[in-house]
């Protein structure tokens, strides 16, 4: 999600579903490693924060679910971000499938996907936006 996109986004809003939202502070910026992931705690649970500052559309933030769900174990912050069929992926490091950043999908197996939250950044704050009621943990 590019920056300038979501800092037009209000502090609250409502989604799909009629629920009010709110961006919530996650971590700051300098928490951030370029091209790299880093893992923060968000509603029950970890959510992997990629980090690619000098994209051609501008800085990009993305927030995905740190667990891989064919193991279970915690490690897609770990992986290794590159480019896979048009789409910015990263490689989950134990059985190796990649997950698009933009929405979770697996690309090798459809039927597996990992949580995605809107991220942005606010001046030198990461805020994430998540229902009132947030819960991750799946």
């Amino acid at each position: 999600m590019s920056t300038a996109q979501s800092l037009t986004t209000p502090a609250w809003s409502q989604d799909s579903q009629g629920r009010s939202t709110q961006w919530q502070p996650l971590c700051s910026r300098r928490d951030l490693v370029a091209h790299s992931g880093v893992v923060a705690w968000f509603a029950g649970a970890q959510v992997a924060l990629f980090y690619l500052p000098d994209m051609p559309e501008g800085e990009q933030l993305y927030a995905i679910h740190n667990r891989d769900p064919q193991s279970g174990a915690n490690v897609i912050g770990r992986g290794m971000i590159g480019h896979l069929h048009g789409s910015l992926v990263v490689a989950s490091p134990l059985y190796k499938q990649h997950f698009r950043l933009q929405d979770g999908q697996c690309l090798e197996q459809p039927e597996l996907s990992l949580t995605v939250w809107p991220v942005r950044l606010n001046g030198d704050q990461v805020e994430i936006l998540a229902p009132d009621s947030a819960s991750a943990s799946n």
